[in-house]
């Protein structure tokens, strides 16, 4: 009899724990999933990853990236567990410093934000954003690799307008 009260526990508790052990699903929570995140994307198994940043908005993870020194970010929303769930990766190739637009869903509306990611090979000082008539400034350092934000306005079309200086204030092509 005791050892059937025994068989019935362990019986009970691997029911319990199987499904955990199994779940092979890799989630957005932690640097390390997220490098397993994007190992585990076709076209981003092989190559290097350096994560920059990792920046949570609302139920949104944002992580700017450089992929094989090329510019881009993941982005996961977290679902009803907790958990961040891989939504969308992009990258620029051969690009020292690349803008990229992120859409951060929330309850009131969709907002939108600029992010910029540059590589050490970025040679741009300060960028010049006209947003319809509204100018956004931002600088960086010269052959490091950094992020940068930018929360546009909310209209129903957006025109933007680059103008990129370098170290020396001088517009580049």
């Amino acid at each position: 009899m005791k050892n059937k009260k025994i068989l019935v526990v362990l019986g009970i508790l691997l029911l319990l724990i199987i499904p955990y052990i199994f779940n092979t699903k890799v989630y957005g929570n932690d640097e390390k999933s997220i490098l397993k995140v994007v190992r585990s994307i076709d076209g981003y198994d092989y190559q290097s990853i350096e994560i920059l940043a990792i920046k949570d908005i609302k139920n949104e993870r944002i992580v700017p990236l450089l992929l094989d020194n090329n510019p881009g970010f993941i982005q996961f929303t977290k679902n009803k567990r907790g958990n961040y769930e891989w939504k969308h990766i992009e990258k620029r190739e051969n690009q020292s410093l690349a803008s990229f637009p992120i859409y951060i869903n929330g309850k009131e509306s969709t907002n939108l934000k600029l992010l910029f990611v540059a590589n050490k090979n970025n040679e741009v000082a300060k960028m010049e954003l006209d947003v319809n008539g509204q100018i956004f400034n931002r600088e960086f350092n010269v052959h490091q690799s950094s992020v940068a934000w930018i929360d546009l306005p909310k209209q129903k079309s957006i025109e933007y307008h680059y103008k990129y200086y370098d170290k020396n204030g001088n517009l580049i092509d």
